[in-house]
């Protein structure tokens, strides 16, 4: 039995991530993998942040790419690493490779690693040549077209 989720009623309450719930419909869908787990966070009027769940990874092993409106965010084991016998292994370590579609302009502005978690601050940078600006309106008679 397969559950479709409808997104759609969201699409109108999102600021930054416009395209989220779009990239979650197609997840939904795909029946991608849930590894690792994330969060999605709004911190403020123009500032996000992403929160992965990344037990048994180090900060060397982890790797964070912003292309365009593409943030990549991969994970891989060091070669070398001392090899162990488990009797149960239920933290996850696999390789693995997120992809998320940022919004225009959004810029990844920092990352932290801390207890398991991968935090990736990102912040909605309208350039001032494309922010609204108001336009002052003249009385009086109306300018004139001249043909030249």
């Amino acid at each position: 039995m397969r559950t479709t989720f409808d997104f759609s009623p969201f699409y109108r309450d999102t600021v930054g991530f416009d395209r989220v719930f779009h990239m979650l419909d197609s997840a939904v869908s795909q029946g991608s993998q849930g590894y690792p787990p994330y969060n999605i966070e709004k911190a403020g009027d123009d500032s996000y942040r992403i929160v992965m769940a990344v037990a048994g990874f180090g900060e060397a092993e982890l790797n964070i790419t912003q292309k365009e409106d593409e943030l990549l965010v991969t994970g891989k084991a060091q070669p070398g690493a001392e090899e162990k016998q488990y009797l149960y292994r239920g933290i996850a370590a696999r390789e693995f490779e997120r992809r998320f579609q940022l919004a225009d302009h959004v810029k990844v502005v920092g990352a932290s690693l801390a207890n398991g978690l991968l935090t990736i601050e990102l912040r909605r940078e309208i350039p001032e040549e494309k922010k609204a600006r108001a336009i002052r309106i003249e009385t009086g008679s109306a300018p004139r077209i001249t043909k030249q």
